[in-house]
């Protein structure tokens, strides 16, 4: 039996049809439960909880947590229907194979020999609440992502289409030819995705908030979801606060707002997907529980975070997680960070959960190498330089498993995202060694790079440039503007844009960080160059880029700026790259990025944008066809002992 919840989709009706029972557990706890804490009484006063709230700094995490449990009583399990009516294969296993044959396989094994007992049970705990992530962040891709998730489960002979949907996160491939189309009989992909109402456009959105400026903040706000005003929708969000009342008290005002919103309500994502929440919050409870003797800060930061999922807020986890000694094996990102899946505003974050167990010695040998940090900040071309903390917390670790919008071949993280977080608290990073330093991963990209450059420069390439430049990438996320001219966050001012023109400083930030480094000896000329070689790899497209795909099409913005400064030149069907002239395209192209980012000018981000992201069929679609015709692979479906199984 398939152990997924139906949580309701943005502006849906109720589903009729074929029904697949479902079983969803919500936690439950017996009421009048003692926890040495008089006040809480069978009834759970909900005025002395809000105190207890407002003295949050007061009073331990452990107690808070235990506050919020003893009242989220729920029944002990709930079901509801998914209607798989109408959904079917749309294409034939023919269609998918060649799709699949250039995928590669990559089964992520972690040594977890070194856990504790109590760290084992708790990666239990954290798997089990990220497979309920997972199927949160299916929901909010499409609308009918997790009916196809049940109805392939129910599919065992489509197992090319099962992987397929693996591959892509839902019933939505991206074509060799970089297209996007549905494979199940499904609603084609939109940029309302799941978390706008159907049919929602950007005109339409805009001209609402045109005519009414004082909802903006809550219907673009990051973590929630805008339903259409339905009688329906109405009752199932206030349905939602009935039942689990503590999520009335963390959203102070929610309910008035509720009842009387025309067009769209603003749904946290706490009430719009309650059930699931709980259940993961009390995932988290428990696996802090395990490990609360042999690694307290880790158990103070998921007790945080469980709550920060209630109250759709993450600064009470995000800063013990980025501020906490962790003295265990484990870490994990969890809950809603990114807002690429976002093609509509680029603001709503995306579900993921990432569990982690930490490479102690390569992590200690990469603290070392941040202490030149704000010396990188100080050479920055613009003229707002800050102070920036050198004791950034930064790890190596092998990927137990990924879920939601992390799950992938991701190499590194760093978050928070959120600009007064990072100011307040700093940040994190997490490098993936077991994909980073993949050697299979690696051979696939090699094979393109030396399809693209000339021979003499083919092995310039390194698996450790790339190491040392993702590095410096995620670092690059820490340092440079961080809010406009006017104090406003760059996500606000740019929207749909932000993602792009971040994602293009932390690379040029990478880039210029090592040739400093080199400066100061603490990398060689040789490791430099195979740095820079990276840099040039992860701009070259084998495709002609989507404008809605961020990371694409800032690549090819590098692209085509090399090429204009002279420090990539179009050679008999190749490209050489001039490595002395590397470092003023670098540098002229950060500052221009720097200056878009500091005027929080949309309209001039997208001008840039356009200007630079021109394909010329004689030059890119060369090289992408060299790089095609090499490829092997190109595509990565990424599995995990832990959850899969031996492979």
């Amino acid at each position: 039996m398939a152990e997924l919840v139906d949580a309701p989709a943005s502006g849906a009706g109720a589903r009729k049809g074929v029904e697949v029972r479902v079983l969803f557990r919500a936690p439950s706890y017996a009421r009048g439960a003692s926890f040495g804490w008089q006040a809480i009484s069978s009834q759970c006063p909900w005025a002395i909880f809000a105190r207890v709230l407002r003295g949050l700094m007061r009073i331990s995490v452990l107690a808070l947590s235990l506050i919020l449990a003893a009242c989220a009583s729920a029944p002990a399990a709930t079901t509801t229907t998914i209607s798989t009516t109408g959904i079917a294969p749309a294409w034939d296993a023919a269609r998918i194979e060649p799709i699949l044959a250039r995928t590669q396989r990559l089964h992520l094994n972690a040594d977890l020999s070194a856990l504790t007992p109590g760290e084992r049970e708790a990666v239990r705990e954290l798997l089990a609440a990220g497979e309920r992530m997972h199927r949160l962040y299916l929901d909010q891709r499409h609308p009918q992502a997790v009916a196809g998730s049940v109805y392939l489960e129910a599919h065992p002979e489509l197992s090319a289409h099962r992987d397929l949907f693996r591959l892509n996160s839902g019933p939505i491939a991206s074509t060799l030819d970089n297209t996007r189309e549905p494979f199940l009989t499904v609603e084609r992909e939109t940029p309302a995705r799941n978390i706008y109402p159907a049919g929602t456009t950007r005109a339409t959105m805009d001209a609402f908030l045109t005519a009414h400026p004082e909802r903006r903040a809550e219907l673009i706000d990051d973590r929630g979801v805008v339903w259409a005003a339905t009688p329906e929708n109405r009752r199932r969000a206030l349905a939602a606060l009935d039942r689990y009342p503590a999520l009335d008290t963390l959203h102070p005002g929610l309910r008035d707002r509720l009842r009387t919103s025309e067009t769209y309500l603003a749904v946290p994502y706490s009430v719009a997907y309650a059930e699931d929440i709980y259940f993961i919050y009390e995932r988290l409870i428990a696996a802090a529980d395990h490990v609360e003797s042999g690694d307290a800060a880790f158990a103070r930061y998921l007790r945080l975070r469980a709550r920060d999922l209630l109250a759709d807020d993450y600064e009470g986890g995000d800063a013990a997680w980025v501020t906490g000694d962790f003295t265990g094996n484990l870490n994990a990102q969890i809950g809603a960070y990114e807002t690429y899946d976002d093609a509509l505003y680029g603001v709503k974050t995306f579900f993921s959960l990432s569990l982690l167990v930490r490479d102690r010695p390569r992590s200690d040998e990469l603290q070392a190498a941040l202490a030149d940090i704000q010396a990188v900040e100080n050479a920055l071309p613009y003229s707002e330089h800050r102070e920036v903390r050198s004791d950034i917390p930064v790890g190596v670790y092998n990927i137990i498993a990924d879920f939601g919008q992390a799950r992938g071949a991701n190499t590194a993280t760093i978050l928070p995202n959120d600009a007064y977080l990072a100011r307040q608290y700093g940040r994190t990073i997490l490098m993936r060694g077991n994909t980073l330093l993949n050697d299979d991963l690696f051979a696939e990209t090699h094979r393109a790079f030396t399809a693209a450059v000339i021979a003499d420069q083919a092995a310039d390439l390194t698996a450790e440039g790339g190491f040392y430049r993702t590095l410096w990438h995620e670092v690059g996320h820490y340092l440079g503007v961080d809010q406009t001219a006017d104090g406003r966050d760059l996500d606000t001012a740019l929207e749909d844009t932000s993602a792009l023109l971040e994602e293009m400083k932390a690379d040029l930030v990478s880039l210029s960080a090592v040739r400093l480094l080199n400066q100061r000896g603490r990398i060689t000329d040789a490791q430099l160059r195979s740095i820079y070689a990276s840099g040039i790899r992860r701009v070259l497209q084998k495709n002609q880029p989507r404008r809605e795909q961020p990371y694409q099409t800032m690549q090819l913005m590098q692209w085509n700026w090399f090429l204009d400064r002279g420090a990539l030149r179009f050679e008999n069907g190749r490209l050489r790259i001039d490595y002395r002239r590397y470092p003023e395209a670098v540098t002229s192209l950060l500052r221009e990025v720097l200056a878009v980012q500091r005027s929080g000018d949309r309209v001039r981000a997208n001008a840039f944008i356009d200007r630079w992201t021109t394909w010329d069929p004689a030059l890119h679609e060369v090289i992408a066809q060299r790089m095609r015709e090499t490829e092997r692979t190109r595509y990565t479906l990424v599995t995990y002992e832990a959850i899969d199984g031996a492979q």
